[in-house]
């Protein structure tokens, strides 16, 4: 093996390890600083949609034999921004209604 491929390994597995690393903390931290219950139940179905996604995207980009591959890049060139802007959108919903809720009533 010359260097050129042991450092082209190297920095495959090492890159592949720190990206998976960051989306662990990224999970983590995005559950944890949730305020309510509501916001904790969608931001676990949002991040296991996330994963899911993107595994099955990464599957597929890998195993589908060399012209088909590349036509995976259209469906999640897509959906990826469609569902970034509708979890955003969701997410600000029920963090603004379970804030609402959280508010004493002054009318009384």
């Amino acid at each position: 093996m010359t260097t050129a491929t042991w450092v082209a390994w190297v920095g495959g597995i090492a890159g592949g390890l720190i990206g998976l690393g960051g989306a662990i903390l990224g999970t983590w931290v995005s559950v944890r600083n949730t305020r309510g219950p509501r916001e904790r139940a969608f931001m676990v179905k949002a991040v296991a949609v996330a994963w899911v996604g993107g595994l099955v995207f990464l599957g597929l980009l890998l195993g589908l034999p060399d012209p088909y591959r590349w036509f995976v890049w259209l469906p999640y060139a897509v959906l990826l921004p469609l569902g970034i802007v509708y979890g955003n959108r969701r997410h600000r919903t029920i963090r603004e209604t379970e804030a609402r809720e959280e508010q004493p009533d002054d009318a009384g």
